[in-house]
């Protein structure tokens, strides 16, 4: 496949496997070796750059899980292009000098970019914005320093150039650079004989389910924060891929008096953003949902499809009563999202479906999610609620409480609900309440956490909603000695 974008703010075409990631091409065919090669998996940050949308939006994201087809028709830049052209250094990296922000320095290109595009978008949320940058010197806190020194410093006129050069960027033959254009390097998906399986890229959800209802065995990638593992780590072929990041019409969240729409490619940052004064405590639970450069990739659709037990969106989603929009060729159907996992890696979709959308009701917001993990920020949930009950006149009156790490599936707890619903809201209630979770969950122990303790943290969770029902403070950001 050939791909076309700007590379540092100059034209660039590449014909490369369609499952070739970012990092790879970057260093070893552009020998832009500033980029580093850490965890290959999302989780340090070392490879961080900077992606730029046609629409201008410019993103911090991870090139050892980019794969290359998902740049076409935007601007890349590395840490090599965060300097202007004249080598006059960004405010972020005059910052790093001043206040010697860099110790090793294998984190430090990461860092720059990380801070670069927090800069470029007036981003002043610096442990957030840094959460997804790995320094192994725990050189943090005079990284910090250099963020907000730099935070008053104005954007260089080159951190904007390529916002406004990409919509009318022609890429000309006679402009681009064939660097890594016939790269010939075997990936994933060759097919074994030096030919290639191009992907597609469809441009509407109408393409995309013309197509995959032909290729049902195929494997779609959305933001490829997942896929982007099997490759890098499970060394998978996939076979056909069709890229979605195209299909604008399956992106986007429209609201109503009634309904919230949310396109299934809809970024889980964008997530957040919308949700921040509907559902705040949904909106803090996305915000230690992996790093920034996860969620800037990461959209809801995926979250849901792949069907994972300890997927944090899914409890919250259920909670709140969404509905899953599916689609298969010219069908479509909708169905509860609790009744769209059936077991552990079983979804109920046929082939060639594939999820377009979520919506749930507008709603007062009576949702508290808490998620238990080893560490607070960018990881996995041992154990992750979403609570969502009604309260009139210190009844229960209605109830909708799911998990995720409880069972093979994100699942609601139907016992708890039914022990809750038409009594008074106390706490013998809820103590009464606590012993039916074990009618509706058996967890497994694993390395994240032993069956009986899942158990007994999802009971505190819902003591702790009592509690802060009754507006004490329970988040340990909040309580003070």
């Amino acid at each position: 496949m050939t791909i076309r974008f700007l590379l540092n703010g100059e034209p660039v075409e590449v014909d490369a496997p369609p499952t070739a990631t970012l990092l790879d091409w970057l260093r070893e065919q552009r020998r832009l070796t500033g980029t580093k090669e850490g965890c290959n998996e999302g989780d340090c940050g070392a490879c961080t750059v900077m992606v730029t949308d046609p629409d201008g939006t410019a993103r911090a994201l991870n090139a050892c899980i980019l794969f290359l087809p998902q740049l076409d028709g935007r601007a890349l830049r590395t840490v090599e292009g965060i300097a202007g052209p004249d080598g006059t250094l960004h405010p972020v990296q005059q910052a790093m000098v001043e206040h010697h922000g860099s110790q090793c320095g294998f984190c430090t290109p990461g860092f720059v970019v990380s801070m670069a595009v927090a800069h470029l978008n007036g981003r002043r949320d610096h442990d957030d914005q840094l959460a997804g940058n790995l320094c192994r010197c725990t050189g943090y806190a005079p990284i910090i320093r250099a963020a907000e020194a730099a935070t008053t410093a104005p954007v260089p006129d080159w951190m904007r150039s390529d916002a406004k050069g990409l919509p009318s960027a022609s890429f000309s033959v006679s402009q681009i650079s064939s660097g890594g254009r016939h790269w010939s390097a075997i990936g994933p998906s060759d097919n074994g004989d030096g030919g290639r399986q191009p992907p597609t890229c469809p441009t509407s959800s109408d393409e995309l389910a013309a197509w995959y209802l032909d290729n049902p065995e195929a494997t779609l990638i959305a933001g490829a924060t997942d896929v982007g593992l099997w490759v890098t780590k499970g060394l998978r072929d996939l076979g056909p891929v069709a890229f979605l990041n195209k299909c604008a019409d399956l992106r986007g969240i429209v609201a109503d008096d009634e309904t919230i729409h949310i396109g299934a490619m809809t970024s889980i940052a964008d997530l957040g953003t919308f949700f921040a004064d509907r559902h705040p405590s949904f909106a803090e639970l996305i915000r230690r949902y992996g790093s920034a450069q996860v969620r800037n990739a990461a959209t809801i659709g995926g979250n849901i499809a792949n069907g994972s037990p300890i997927g944090d969106s899914p409890p919250a989603l259920i909670a709140l009563g969404a509905k899953l929009h599916l689609r298969r060729g010219d069908e479509r159907r909708d169905i509860a999202l609790e009744d769209f996992f059936l077991a552990y890696g079983r979804q109920d979709r046929q082939k060639g479906e594939f999820v377009a959308a979520v919506s749930l009701p507008v709603q007062p917001d009576h949702l508290r999610c808490y998620k238990l993990s080893k560490r607070f920020d960018q990881d996995i949930s041992a154990v992750c609620g979403a609570f969502n009950l009604t309260i009139d006149d210190g009844m229960v009156t209605s109830a909708r409480i799911a998990f995720g790490g409880m069972a093979g599936t994100a699942k609601r707890a139907l016992a708890v609900e039914t022990a809750l619903i038409g009594q008074p809201w106390t706490e013998v209630t809820v103590i009464a309440a606590q012993s039916t979770f074990a009618t509706d969950f058996t967890p497994l122990s694993d390395m994240r956490a032993s069956a009986s303790y899942r158990l007994r943290c999802a009971q505190a969770m819902l003591m702790r909603y009592f509690h802060e029902s009754r507006g004490e403070l329970v988040n340990v950001l909040e309580v003070r000695s």
